[in-house]
């Protein structure tokens, strides 16, 4: 082969190579993208009208299943989850109910709440841990994750979850039983992390149960679900399902649809879309802003 046949050989060889490489990756970009937005416009839509939204959630799950027949499954799973679960939900209030498993296959998951600026608990943090050690006593092989990062304005060197394991630890709980998630800023982030830590560390876990202030419990109970039905069948793993939950009866406090509906963004990875609608919509305390 002459030198002018070898340059164009290797000329349509490239050009082959390069086909093959980027068409897909960009055929892929495209259809993830469309999946994001139509997952979007899904919790969106709900998280805005609510029953009245059937129709229009139904029409959109076509959409989604259309695009990923997987994908579609999962948040179809999610939406029923979510119409049930913020509809008289069953909240036991001060301690577990009787019935849980007595081993370390039940894991209690304590959600944090924002610190004083000088890195001190506030006291419905202090209410849910009361629950927590209560609940704990009740089941005492169950392992117990404390989540939660650092929320202190003024003290960057404190978490959420240091402060409420040493408080639990302080209070009788035996400390290889306190398991630390201390990098989320969000509820959503606290299934994220947790489930990650659970999974890869903890495989004897099976079952969760959520403590935290009544008004949270649903919204609880909602993200760690979904981030189970998200990642676990990717993973080839079980879903870790949240089968109860304990809570401090709050004075006050609600979390919205809206919010709900940010949370799940979050879980679906687009975190920026999520803490715009958080600012808006987020009637507990403040979060702190958001990292790029």
């Amino acid at each position: 082969m002459n030198r002018h046949l070898r340059r164009h050989a290797r000329q349509w060889i490239l050009f082959c190579i390069m086909i093959t490489l980027f068409t897909p990756f960009s055929a892929f970009t495209v259809r993830a993208e469309h999946i994001r937005t139509v997952v979007e416009e899904l919790v969106v839509y709900y998280g805005t009208y609510g029953a009245e939204a059937e129709q229009k959630t139904s029409e959109l799950l076509d959409d989604l299943h259309k695009a990923d027949p997987a994908a579609e499954a999962k948040w179809k799973k999610i939406m029923n989850l979510w119409k049930t679960v913020n509809t008289d939900p069953e909240i036991h209030e001060g301690i577990l109910p009787d019935g849980l498993p007595e081993t370390d296959e039940l894991c209690l998951v304590v959600l944090g709440f924002q610190l004083n600026p000088d890195g001190s608990m506030k006291d419905e943090l202090i209410e849910r841990l009361k629950v927590a050690k209560a609940s704990a006593e009740k089941y005492p092989h169950a392992l117990i994750v404390c989540t939660g990062g650092g929320t202190a304005a003024e003290n960057p060197d404190v978490t959420e979850a240091g402060r409420m394991a040493d408080w639990l630890i302080a209070t009788g709980i035996d400390a290889q039983r306190v398991i630390v998630e201390d990098q989320s800023l969000t509820t959503a982030q606290n299934a994220i992390f947790t489930w990650k830590i659970l999974t890869e560390q903890y495989p004897q876990v099976k079952q969760l149960a959520i403590v935290s202030s009544d008004y949270h419990i649903a919204t609880g109970t909602l993200l760690f679900n979904a981030e189970a039905i998200l990642q676990a069948e990717d993973a080839g793993k079980e879903i870790m399902p949240v089968v109860s939950n304990a809570a401090w009866h709050a004075p006050s406090g609600t979390l919205s649809p809206m919010f709900q509906a940010g949370a799940l963004i979050e879980l679906s990875g687009d975190k920026e879309t999520a803490f715009e609608i958080y600012y808006e919509t987020y009637d507990i305390h403040e979060l702190p802003p958001l990292n790029p």
